[in-house]
Parts: structure tokens; C-alpha cells; sequence
């Protein structure tokens, strides 16, 4: 998974920050207030700390957020000051609470970690394909399809997790099934790997005279085979669907996204959430998905700021939290 050697983690170990102690004043008077001066609290009686500008006054006869705000005859005890709203109160007790005393920074038990990261994912996806993994072929029957390395697929003898040969695709992206018109409806399942070397596979459903995208991003494969007969031609390609590296579990972790060569605003692409169900042939994406506003040319570069949050980076960070549920394959 993801993982800096420089992470920030203010965890149960000590910082330097907040305060040594936390000093309230706080005094408790015997007062009326005029409308007089706009505003004059009159103290005849006094104790605790001495009263000061910016104390907050709180009794029953006095409006809430009544504050001092300047000295008269008074200068810390008995006498009047201003208050900073015009109001009658009859005497009564009333508290004055002073601010809070802040002290330089100090050492605490308890810090905030961990603090996330920003992965900054940066790729430029070739244009998409509906036949570069396999190239147009009418299957009698159920079996594995002839796979091509066509524009963007690399053939990797050996290259495979297991040693085995793959297709590799420029970058992480979902898989099409294309069918021509008036063939047999049926089931192409995709067999491959994600970017970090997860067994995984997908079904797509084919329609006739339609191309199906799938939803999972593959990044290697290694079979695509069919359930049956087709009656017409059939290809498998590439889509502009781009797997993302980092889960990815809703809009507001995209610091922001841009895309193309000379375009400042955002890009208004569509984005699809991490699948966080238990992984099949059929459900979306461990990850998430990006589709970009325009379509991919091999020119324009796609650049965005995934923000990481502590379950993905750091000490406290797990496989899920940074990769997503397991692929629904194992080996």
C-alpha cells in the first residue's frame, strides 16, 4: 500500500502544543447597569479576580454577551465601568469571566495524528480502443478469445504475478465487449490483474450492435474468454474508464482535478466511488473510477490531488483503507 517514509503522525506520543494550564479569572460582583454613557455598570461589591477589560458579564438581570469595555471610576473593583451593550439591570449578583491566559506552547500527552497525505496522480491515457485486446473474431462456441497487443496493450511474456503472460495496458482503465449487430447476447468475462498485482476478474454482458463497458480497472490480462457462440463478430478493448490508485470513497477527496494541455479550470469528469462490497464479477471497482471531461488522445495529461486520509497513509493505515476490498480472485 502507500506508504511515505517521512509520514506525520502526532499520535499518543508527546507534542509540543496547546498551553501548560488553562487560567480562567473570574470575579463575582454586586452591580446594576445604566443606559447611561451608553452603557454603565455600577460594581458596590467585589470579589475574586480583579475585573477587567473584555470580561464577559453573565447574570440574570444581564443580556448575554454583555462584555466590559473600559474603565470609569472603577479600576479593578468597586466603582463603574462601560459595557458594550445599553441596557437597565437592577443590582444583582453577576460573574464577570475573563479570557483564557495562553501561554507559549507546551509539551501535551495527546497529539492529533495521523494526518493524512496527497496522492498526486498524474498519467496520459492513450485513446481508447474497442478492439486493441482482441481483435474482431466470431467464436463457435464457449473458449478463450485470441488476445492482440493493439494500440496502448504491451504483450509481456513471463511478465504476469505469477510468471505467467499478460497483456499490459498503458495505465489502470476498465475493459469493452463490442458485438455486431444481430449476433448472440452472452457473457465475456475479463481475467487479469489490478496495478498492484491482484488477481481479479469481470463479466460484462454483451448486447448486439452495442459496446459494454465494464467497470473494474484492469492494468494486466491474461485471458478473455466467452460463454458461447457469438453468431457475429466480437472485439475487446479499452475504455476511457481510468482506475484511480488510492481508494477513493466519495467527491470531496479530489483536492482537484485537471485535464488536458492547456485548460486552468477543473475538469468536470465523472467519478464513481470505491465498491466497498465484497468483490465479484459483477460489482464496481475496489478503487474508484475517473472518466474524464474529453477523451483520451495520448496528449492530453489528467492530473489530480487525491486527498489520503490517515486509514490509507501512516502507522495507522490499512490495506483497505488505502487499496480497497480484495479483488474476488484468489490465487
Amino acid at each position: 500500500m502507500p506508504q511515505f517514509s517521512d509520514d506525520l503522525f502526532l499520535g499518543s506520543a508527546p507534542t509540543y502544543m496547546g498551553t501548560t494550564v488553562n487560567h480562567l479569572s473570574q470575579a463575582v460582583i454586586t452591580g446594576s447597569i445604566a443606559t447611561t454613557g451608553g452603557g454603565t455598570l455600577t460594581v458596590t461589591a467585589w470579589a475574586g479576580a480583579p475585573i477587567a477589560v473584555g470580561m464577559v458579564l453573565v447574570g440574570a438581570n444581564v443580556t448575554a454577551g454583555t462584555t466590559v469595555t473600559g474603565f470609569l471610576t472603577g479600576t479593578g473593583a468597586t466603582g463603574t465601568y462601560l459595557v458594550s451593550i445599553s441596557q437597565t439591570a437592577a443590582s444583582a449578583s453577576i460573574t464577570a469571566y475573563g479570557t483564557s491566559d495562553l501561554s507559549d506552547p507546551t509539551q501535551m500527552a495527546t497529539g492529533v495524528g495521523p494526518l493524512g497525505r496527497i496522492y498526486v496522480w498524474d498519467l496520459v491515457p492513450v485513446a481508447l480502443s474497442a478492439s486493441n485486446i482482441a481483435a474482431t473474431q466470431t467464436p463457435t462456441g464457449a473458449g478463450n478469445l485470441t488476445l492482440t497487443a493493439g494500440k496502448g496493450v504491451q504483450l509481456k511474456i513471463g511478465g504476469g504475478p505469477a510468471g505467467n503472460t499478460v497483456y499490459q495496458l498503458d495505465c489502470p482503465r476498465a475493459v469493452s465487449a463490442s458485438l455486431v449487430a444481430g449476433g448472440t447476447a452472452g457473457t465475456i468475462t475479463v481475467t487479469g490483474y489490478d496495478f498492484y498485482g491482484q488477481p481479479m476478474s469481470e463479466a460484462i454482458t454483451t448486447v448486439a450492435a452495442s459496446t459494454v463497458n465494464g467497470k473494474k480497472a484492469f492494468f494486466q490480462i491474461s485471458t478473455v474468454a466467452t460463454s458461447a457462440a457469438t453468431t457475429t463478430a466480437v472485439t475487446v478493448g479499452t475504455t476511457d474508464i481510468l482506475g484511480i490508485p488510492v481508494r477513493v470513497t466519495s467527491v470531496p477527496f479530489f483536492a482537484t482535478v485537471k485535464f488536458g494541455t492547456s485548460t486552468i479550470a477543473q475538469d468536470a469528469g465523472t467519478f464513481v466511488a470505491a465498491d466497498a462490497t465484497t468483490a465479484t464479477t459483477t460489482t464496481g471497482d475496489v478503487r474508484g473510477t475517473y472518466v474524464p471531461s474529453a477523451s483520451t488522445d495520448g496528449i492530453k495529461r489528467l492530473v489530480a490531488g487525491v486527498l489520503v486520509p490517515g486509514i490509507a497513509s501512516g502507522p495507522n493505515a490499512t490495506r483497505i483503507g488505502a487499496l480497497g476490498t480484495n479483488q474476488n480472485l484468489v490465487v
